[in-house]
């Protein structure tokens, strides 16, 4: 309930729509009470007392009963269902924020298709819970309560045996409910790891048809989704299975009210046009209490998607503002590691670094892969919060900065030149979103990107698909170069910027990221060495402890792990 009460308060703010399904979804409940009450002394207007007028008039009652039957569904269903959609379309925007708001750490522990999941097909299953259950309780409660009213009113001892059955469903109902809500959070989890299996082949095609593999994949698709129907099976089943419970148990009911009821018809002590009226109306009873039931196992899946949901509403950033942080306009670009060891969960990553960049200063960072040299970057954007010592910027610890102008003061050129499906303008203007044509067409010419954007079919208004899909390694890291340009930080980080690049594209990149340097304190990561030859100091790492430090020359002469790596790429 705790679940199910925090998600109603999302429809708040769109009552007066769901005051309008609910009065409508009364009026169809109150429906069923009237036919109940009023068909017994019809039938005997009609077949005791001959009288033609109710006779001839009954069809266009039936008519016009139905019609206004329809037109309250048809606003009840409209309504509840655009105040459901209203309602899981905020569930959407604040799970999208809050995702968005948590650190990079949660990232990498959660699936992609698993937050997707969450999002889209968990977010769905709240609106239907939502729904049916605005929509049942008035329509189904309303249409139970003025049925039991017309049985009690006909004759209570009959409806006494009517309605004792009842509360024999609950325990049942209960049950399966149960059984339901765990069997639909799991259902939802599973779902996540198909959706995850989407997003890696769409992702991975080229690497698919490249090596052929489109039949594995396919059979690994349909493994995983048999996997899930044989799980889903079982809900289908407890779902299916409440129906004829219900029916079985309230058929001893039904039974009773015959035997003893049709006793009272012929010893004359009940009308039968009154005996006729109670049955329908308890049988009428029986519809909405049937579907009350069918409710309660659609909230009971509701609630399961819901608490995935709110998981992650709920779920506080590792990464925290200060409680009064301090503002930074914008830096000098002095950047200072002092003592700093991070871990990542209980495994260590790095060691006592110890560092310091002066403005404008070319620091790069060099190492075996795995040695910490990523990490050590984003604990410069505060990705991750350090487990000992500090990092500095101008003075001042990062983590006592604003992270809006913490992050205002770098810019970022990754390996994995992450580009959106949008014009090349707007991937430009991602660094600056206010910037206007011209800043856009400055900052491309710096990144030597102008001239293959020209020859676009749109020029700068081109869409380059996703992740951008239509340029090549070169242009697109040329891009995310222009994006930096625009952005214009004291502080620059390239990790691995043209590793994945040819020599001609490197040369053109190694230019554009000449001019991003310039008078930029810079944390180059390269594996490529000819790339920092002409670096102010090169930090060695290794097993996440700087083991070197110096220029280019002197670590040559020392003969260490930097000689190695250095004979290794040039001993040809």
């Amino acid at each position: 309930m705790k679940v199910f009460i925090r998600l109603i308060k999302y429809i708040k703010p769109y009552w007066w729509r769901v005051v309008i399904a609910a009065i409508a979804a009364t009026c169809v409940g109150a429906t069923d009470g009237g036919v109940a009450y009023l068909i017994g002394p019809v039938l005997k207007r009609i077949f005791t007392e001959k009288n033609h007028i109710i006779f001839y008039l009954l069809p266009l009652g039936i008519f016009v009963l139905f019609l206004v039957r329809g037109l309250c569904r048809l606003t009840n269903d409209y309504f509840i269902t655009t105040a459901g959609q209203l309602a899981v379309q905020d569930v959407r925007n604040e799970i999208y924020r809050r995702n968005l708001r948590l650190s990079l750490g949660f990232f990498h522990r959660e699936t992609t298709g698993g937050l997707m999941s969450r999002v889209l097909s968990d977010v769905s299953a709240m609106q239907d819970g939502v729904a049916n259950t605005v929509s049942g309780f008035f329509r189904d409660g309303v249409s139970a309560i003025s049925l039991l009213g017309v049985v009690f009113y006909r004759n209570w001892q009959l409806a006494f045996i009517a309605v004792v059955v009842i509360p024999l469903t609950v325990y049942p109902a209960q049950k399966i409910g149960r059984r339901i809500k765990h069997l639909a959070r799991e259902g939802q989890e599973r779902m996540g790891g198909i959706a995850g299996v989407l997003q890696e082949t769409f992702s991975g095609i080229k690497v698919i048809k490249a090596f052929g593999l489109e039949k594995r994949e396919v059979e690994k698709f349909e493994a995983i989704n048999r996997d899930f129907y044989h799980f889903i099976r079982r809900s289908i089943k407890y779902g299916a299975l409440s129906t004829p419970i219900m029916e079985l148990i309230t058929s001893i009911g039904v039974a009773a009210v015959i035997w003893v009821g049709g006793a009272k018809v012929m010893r004359g002590e009940m009308d039968s046009a009154d005996f006729i009226s109670f049955v329908i109306a308890m049988g009428l009873m029986y519809s909405p209490v049937k579907k009350l039931i069918a409710v309660y196992n659609v909230i009971q899946r509701c609630a399961g998607a819901s608490e995935r949901v709110f998981e992650i509403i709920d779920a506080e950033p590792e990464i925290v503002e200060a409680a009064n942080p301090i503002s930074l306009e914008r830096a000098r670009g002095d950047v200072e590691f002092c003592n700093v060891s991070f871990c990542y969960g209980e495994e260590p990553i790095l060691s006592n670094i110890n560092v310091t960049a002066h403005q404008g200063e070319v620091i790069a960072l060099v190492g075996p892969s795995g040695a910490g040299k990523t990490t050590m970057v984003s604990l410069i954007l505060r990705f991750y919060e350090v487990t000992s010592g500090k990092v500095m910027i101008d003075g001042y610890d990062v983590r006592e900065l604003r992270q809006v102008d913490l992050l205002r003061q770098i810019a970022l050129v990754d390996q994995e030149t992450m580009l959106f499906n949008d014009t090349l303008a707007n991937n430009i203007r991602y660094g600056k979103p206010d910037a206007d044509d011209s800043e856009v067409e400055a900052a491309a010419r710096a990144a030597f990107a102008h001239n293959f954007i020209s020859e676009m079919p749109e020029g700068y208004n081109t869409n380059i698909g996703d992740r951008g899909v239509r340029l090549s390694g070169g242009q697109r890291q040329r891009i995310c170069i222009a994006r930096a340009i625009m952005k214009n930080t004291p502080i620059l980080i390239l990790d691995e910027a043209t590793s994945a690049l040819d020599t001609e594209s490197e040369q053109m990149v190694q230019k554009a990221l000449n001019n991003l340097m310039a008078n930029r304190t810079t944390f180059v990561i390269a594996h490529r060495l000819s790339t920092i030859l002409h670096a102010d100091k090169i930090v060695v790492l290794e097993n996440g402890e700087i083991v070197e430090t110096g220029r280019h020359a002197e670590l040559l002469v020392r003969g260490g792990v930097y000689k190695k790596l250095y004979d290794m790429q040039f001993q040809s």
